[in-house]
């Protein structure tokens, strides 16, 4: 029997830290993954879009879920990404990451080459008959130019296997429609993070999260809240750390969450071509809003400290 209750509040969708030399970081992708299952989130989403899955080579993307599943392994479950446009390559990734011993997959609506809605339903049929695990569909027409209508995700919730949704369209109404139509036990998830709370307030059940990259516990407080119906403490956190959604949109996904985890100090500001660092005003608005939230020290208060340090060693 399957069904989504391991991926509900949150689960954060991990960036993948790399070097300067451009290379896989794997010591700074223990600490990120430690550092969030210390601060109890929900599980682990690692290789999806957010973690720039499409520059990595298939040697990259097995190792990055194997690192993941190995630290995660009876603590958080692994729900590893495995999208694409070509049905026959995301069967043999999924059917790899199955065998790393992954908890289900997550896979993104082919891309480019647009399918219909029944070129939809066959695509993610295929894939859920061929690899016996648990799968989440994400829909997020802005990025791929496709979306899973509600009718069709009525249709493919009534596959076993398929036992949710990660909705990014940005169209509440339409995630109305999902939730009105699909079974109880089908999990629905926002794909973005300042919609989660009115999406859970429709019934929805927590987020595969940007923000929960910079702040786990927050994240996963918030949903958690969420899920007990305390709206009130929910939106308290939801609206200190607005601007910390918002912003991590201030240029295209993951270069603003992974320019702020740099400011945090926990990775190195590196991204894949056709990403590059973002423009230095962003950036400097990004770093604003980590130390309006405590999240890193005012430059301010660093430069005094650092005279305050030199005035005592002369």
């Amino acid at each position: 029997m399957f069904n989504g209750t391991r991926f509900t509040a949150t689960g954060t969708a991990l960036v993948t830290p790399f070097g300067h030399d451009g290379a896989l970081d794997e010591r700074a992708l223990h600490g990120l993954i430690q550092r969030q299952i210390e601060a109890g989130i929900d599980f682990l989403v690692p290789c999806g879009t957010t973690g720039e899955s499409p520059t990595l080579t298939r040697e990259e993307h097995l190792h990055v879920v194997e690192i993941a599943v190995r630290l995660a392994k009876g603590k958080v479950p692994v729900l590893a990404g495995a999208g694409g446009y070509n049905t026959m390559e995301v069967i043999a990734r999924a059917r790899e990451l199955e065998k790393i011993g992954v908890d289900g997959i997550l896979s993104v609506t082919p891309y480019y080459n647009k399918p219909t809605q029944e070129g939809l339903y066959q695509h993610f049929r295929a894939l859920a008959e061929a690899v016996p695990l648990p799968i989440i569909l994400y829909s997020v027409q802005g990025r791929t130019g496709v979306n899973i209508e509600p009718a069709t995700v009525k249709r493919l919730a009534e596959i076993e296997n398929i036992v949710g949704v990660k909705e990014a369209s940005g169209n509440i109404s339409q995630m109305a429609a999902i939730l009105n139509s699909v079974p109880e036990d089908f999990v629905v998830l926002s794909g973005d993070d300042a919609i989660t709370l009115p999406l859970m307030a429709l019934g929805g059940r927590g987020v595969i999260s940007v923000v929960s990259n910079e702040i786990p516990a927050e994240m996963a407080h918030l949903t958690r809240l969420a899920l007990r119906g305390d709206f009130e403490g929910a939106r308290e956190i939801h609206r200190r750390y607005h601007p910390l959604m918002e912003i991590n949109f201030v240029e295209s996904n993951p270069i603003p969450v992974k320019a702020a985890l740099a400011e945090m100090g926990l990775l190195e500001p590196v991204w894949r071509l056709p990403l590059v660092p973002p423009k230095a005003e962003n950036r400097a608005r990004i770093r604003a809003v980590l130390e309006s939230l405590g999240l890193v020290r005012s430059e301010a208060a660093t430069q005094g400290r650092e005279k305050s340090h030199a005035a005592v060693a002369h």
